[in-house]
């Protein structure tokens, strides 16, 4: 047997609750502990902590997400000697018996123990963007960011392009940031990002005084327990924002996750940069981290030749050591540190 019963379930547990893709599972593992000992058990294990865990009852990945994984380990059962699991035909039931949203879950898992719940968009593409489902940068920025905590405690944080608020829900749970200011422009992101921070136990400020609160708060907080961060929304355009704004943010870390994309919102990019760099008066640099997935090379050195540029100088962040919740790391995932 690969390993142990109940580590198998748990491997199973993580990926499943993330709605990672199924081929990730621990398909083989799962067959090799069947062949060896042919017991239902290990089965009703795995589907007690997957579809009848409380995380999926309550906040449950898709319907054919999950019916496609009952499917396929109906299909393991059925491949051995082992006695039937009723529990697995009726879960699959129920199932069948759902219709499909176009909005689903994924419970991230982290090392401390607590957890990051998000409603996602089913689509690709949704409301005319990409920005209503995590993807692979986020989750790789996230995992740096909770193995290198001293770089957010305790500071305030700007993220730009949050997306639907993974990173920055990880951050807020794990890092104990003074303060985090969530980003975005478009207006179905902004929506579905303060449900989503609402949603783990969080209470956004509102968008409309952003610009004013953080200059003002940023004081007040001075000194107190960072267990519960000031967390902010913002709607941020970054060809219209301007350098008094950024001013007014106060940020001593910057963070963006997969922004790395398109020529044009490049090009926007190194602009909210370089306004960055000119508006911070008297206060040292923001550090900036970025995460992309390259998957055009060429787009991604036309980033760093716009960096080069205009004289921002860069560095690559080593590749994590260890895996918690990034089941699949992607070694086409990348995290450049801007010296701005």
């Amino acid at each position: 047997m690969a390993e142990p019963g109940p580590g198998l379930a748990l491997r199973f547990q993580r990926r499943f609750l993330a709605a990672r893709p199924l081929r990730s599972l621990p398909w083989p593992e799962l067959e090799q502990s069947l062949q060896t000992a042919p017991d239902s058990a290990l089965l009703a294990d795995i589907l007690h902590k997957t579809i009848l865990h409380p995380l999926c009852v309550k906040y449950p990945p898709s319907a054919k997400y999950r019916r496609c994984f009952l499917t396929e380990l109906i299909r393991k059962l059925e491949s051995t000697a082992a006695e039937p699991l009723d529990e697995l035909y009726e879960a699959l039931a129920d199932v069948l018996k759902e219709e499909e949203s176009t909005h689903c879950y994924k419970n991230y898992l982290l090392p401390t123990g607590d957890c990051v719940s998000l409603s996602e968009s089913t689509a690709l593409v949704s409301a005319g963007t990409t920005g209503l489902l995590t993807w692979e940068a986020a989750l790789h920025l996230a995992q740096w960011a909770l193995q290198n905590p001293a770089v957010f405690r305790d500071r305030t944080i700007l993220e730009l392009g949050s997306g639907i608020g993974f990173t920055g829900i990880a951050i807020c749970k794990t890092c104990q940031p003074r303060t985090f200011i969530f980003s975005d422009c478009h207006p179905h992101v902004l929506r579905q990002l303060g449900q989503n921070i609402r949603l783990n136990g969080f209470t956004p400020e509102p968008a409309v005084t952003w610009s004013t609160q953080t200059e003002s708060q940023g004081q007040e907080v001075e000194g107190e327990s960072c267990q519960n961060p000031q967390v902010i929304v913002a709607e941020l355009d970054w060809g219209s924002v301007t350098e008094k704004q950024l001013l007014g943010l106060r940020a001593d870390v910057v963070i963006a996750a997969d922004v790395v994309y398109d020529p044009e919102i490049i090009l926007a990019l190194i602009g909210m940069l370089q306004k960055l760099c000119t508006c911070r008066a008297d206060r040292k640099a923001p550090e900036v981290f970025i995460a992309s997935t390259i998957r055009n090379p060429d787009t991604y050195q036309l980033f760093q030749a716009e960096l080069d540029k205009v004289g921002i100088r860069w560095q690559m962040i080593p590749a994590h050591s260890s895996c918690n919740f990034l089941y699949d790391v992607q070694p086409d995932v990348t995290i450049l540190q801007l010296f701005i």
